[in-house]
């Protein structure tokens, strides 16, 4: 068996839409099969292949795509604790249900870490965790942060 992990081709971005909703399903997301966003992730895949404000990276296990995981930097205000205002967000971490607990998305993780420590020159990362990643988060040292992650939709108000 041969397994690469390796940052992202024009040639997998197929793929990394297809873990994207493979990862929309696990968590129990309606509406994954509309093709208005796997065509928009696509084209956001496709378009940000080359930046260097975003890390693509996949798992390949003889020849095919089984996992991924995305980084992007996003800008914030300086703050103590980060002067830069620079925090890698790490996204996407996703396996094909068939290729689930055998490491390959601990791979596109750690992958992605190694962008953010080093090639995104961000101060902090951050996250959203399912149930299902928490552990792994936890371990790499993610902590929960006391500030709560608020949202509201303005698209139909």
């Amino acid at each position: 068996m041969t397994i690469e992990v390796r940052a992202a081709t024009a040639a997998d971005v197929d793929a990394l839409a297809a873990l994207r909703a493979s990862m929309f399903e696990a968590m129990g997301t309606e509406d994954t099969d509309d093709p208005a966003w796997v065509l928009a992730a696509r084209d956001w895949f496709s378009s940000h292949l080359d930046t260097p404000e975003v890390a693509l990276r996949v798992v390949e296990v003889d020849g095919e795509v089984v996992a991924g995981a995305v980084g992007h930097v996003r800008t914030h205000l300086p703050s103590p604790g980060n002067v830069s205002g620079r925090i890698a967000v790490v996204s996407n971490v996703s396996t094909f249900a068939e290729h689930r607990g055998r490491g390959y998305g601990r791979l596109a993780f750690e992958a992605v870490m190694d962008w953010a420590r080093d090639g995104a020159r961000s101060e902090t990362a951050e996250l959203f965790a399912t149930g299902m990643g928490q552990a792994m988060y936890a371990a790499a040292g993610f902590t929960v942060h006391p500030m709560p992650a608020m949202r509201l939709p303005l698209q139909n108000r």
